[in-house]
């Protein structure tokens, strides 16, 4: 098969094109390892993330190598498998065909489609360039580098004036990234830098979080957020619910009618999923989401499955959460389907088996809503546990499970970073902006 074009199909065996490498594409390609089929595995980028970790790599905990691997590597000993970087643009669903980015088009006989999703403005795209969010490995370096810098700046402004500006670090957004994000930046300027940047003012660090909802991880059970909320505060960090930001612009934001400066801003508030799903032509919700049935098919469309945050499934009333457990279930799923279809089977209806759910906020300090092997709530310290060696158990492939567990031991013990390091532009958005007024508008902003 490798010796054939990918324009040409084996007559003999059925073609599956997998758009995506994310959990569930990878999870599909994997179980249809041993069947007699043909398998496309498409995605933009060469590389596998492991998502759930891409704040640690804004945070300087981790390298991006530690939670990301190439896809031929994780699936190079795939026989039935090719892997193409290329980026699906559109297709003929009717005559069964895809086309890509570089001009290819590819046949298939059933297709599967996990491009997942990226941050939601509401509308306010513009904002992105000053508060960048986290779905990649390129926003991940972006954070980090803003972040260090503004530590770097603050430094160096001291050093030759004897004062710097307030470093006010603001996370839009109260879910599990936004509270991730803002534990993290706490950690860095109560543990990590207190022995480099020796003048910095303490007091003059801020970390603030905005949730628009009346209380933060709005999925969790109650008790659990006001143990989130508490542990955040624990570790310095101000929480204001019901705060909506109203406008963004370089140095500051506009949140419930008030300006409030921040040297760095970040977005964790809200996802709208990949255009793909509308592209194609199928039936999708207001965010996006290709509405589908029980089988994990657009109405009409057997051929077709529609994988992990792309996907809006309903079950028991409730739509399946677009989070990591359920991606990876709905790549094992559609895989066994189309055996199903292969030996004469009758197909099966997915079924979403909830673990529970996990959100770290900083060091030794969780939440977790345990479903699976039992039922329990846990916050603080064992909460941690939990999270950490279920995420290290979660990586793909043994030498990052090894490199995450020793540098985060080392991390823990010695409050070392070993992945510190600021590339790209030198140069931060806002800081040099509005300074001079910048006194009269901390007077006049209400946090």
């Amino acid at each position: 098969m490798n010796s054939q074009p990918l324009t040409e199909q084996q007559s003999s065996r059925k073609r599956v094109v997998i758009v995506g490498g994310g959990f569930a594409g990878l999870h599909a390609a994997k179980g249809l390892a041993h069947l007699p089929v043909e398998v496309v595995l498409v995605d933009r980028r060469n590389h596998h993330t492991f998502q759930p970790l891409l704040y640690q790599v804004a945070l300087a905990v981790l390298s991006p190598a530690d939670i990301a691997q190439p896809i031929r590597g994780i699936l190079g000993g795939q026989k039935n498998l090719q892997v193409v970087m290329d980026e699906v643009v559109g297709g003929d669903l009717a005559q069964s065909i895809v086309y890509l980015k570089s001009g290819l088009s590819l046949s298939f006989d059933y297709l599967f489609i996990a491009t997942g999703s990226t941050h939601s403005y509401f509308g306010r795209d513009d904002w992105a360039a000053l508060a960048p969010g986290l779905k990649t490995l390129e926003d991940a370096t972006e954070i980090r580098r803003r972040i260090l810098l503004a530590f770097e700046l603050a430094e160096r402004q001291a050093i030759e004036t004897g004062d710097h500006r307030p470093l006010n670090f603001v996370v839009v957004g109260g879910g599990p990234t936004g509270v991730e994000l803002a534990g993290a930046i706490s950690d860095i300027s109560q543990y990590m830098l207190k022995q480099d940047f020796r003048h910095i003012k303490r007091d003059k660090v801020r970390i603030i979080l905005y949730e628009g909802l009346p209380r933060l991880l709005n999925a969790y059970p109650e008790d659990l957020t006001q143990s989130a909320e508490r542990q955040l505060k624990n570790l310095g960090v101000e929480v204001y619910t019901n705060s909506r930001v109203e406008d963004v612009k370089p140095g500051y934001l506009v949140v419930n009618k008030q300006r409030v400066d921040a040297v760095v801003m970040l977005w964790g508030a809200g996802v709208q999923a990949s255009p793909l799903g509308k592209t194609l032509g199928l039936p999708v919700d207001n965010k996006g989401c290709v509405i589908v049935d029980e089988f994990l098919n657009p109405a009409g469309r057997k051929n077709i499955f529609v994988l992990g945050d792309l996907a809006h499934v309903e079950e028991n009333g409730k739509r399946v959460p677009g989070v990591a457990q359920p991606a990876m279930q709905m790549g094992d799923f559609a895989a066994r389907t189309i055996g199903d279809d292969l030996a004469g089977r009758a197909r099966k209806k997915f079924h979403y088996f909830d673990k529970g759910d996990m959100a770290t906020i900083g060091r030794h300090a969780a939440v977790a809503d345990l479903k699976w092997p039992f039922h329990a709530h846990w916050s603080g310290f064992f909460a941690w546990i939990a999270w950490a060696l279920v995420h290290v158990y979660f990586l793909i492939g043994f030498r990052n499970r090894i490199l995450v567990l020793l540098q985060w031991a080392w991390t823990y013990f010695f409050f070392s970073r070993s992945a510190r390091l600021i590339t790209g532009d030198q140069n931060l958005v806002g800081w040099h902006e509005n300074v001079e007024d910048s006194e009269k508008a901390r007077t006049t902003a209400v946090v």
